[in-house]
């Protein structure tokens, strides 16, 4: 009765790892591939927003995040660029 009852658990739980992982995989995002598009989407909002005045600051935000996101600190680096964006009044976008 047991291994009856753990085979049929054991079933139970592969059909729901089955059904959920595929789908989940693709919409994942490291977060390295997260630092490199808020980055270009820093460079895309100083071009458009070329005389903000908050631009030297955006940009040395910028560098600085770059070298975090290098240095395996994205979450640090991830944080910088969304602030560099906010200077420059652009709302980050998350995937």
């Amino acid at each position: 009765m047991r291994r009856l009852c753990s085979g049929l658990v054991f079933i139970g739980m592969s059909f729901a790892v089955f059904a959920a992982g595929p789908s989940d995989a693709r919409g994942t995002m490291t977060r390295s591939e997260r630092c490199n598009r808020l980055s270009r989407q820093v460079d895309e909002a100083i071009e458009t927003h070329a005389k903000a005045m908050q631009v030297a600051e955006a940009k040395g935000l910028q560098k600085k995040a770059k070298r975090y996101c290098s240095e395996r600190k994205q979450a640090q680096g991830i944080r910088m660029l969304a602030d560099a964006l906010k200077l420059l009044g652009v709302i980050p976008t998350d995937p």
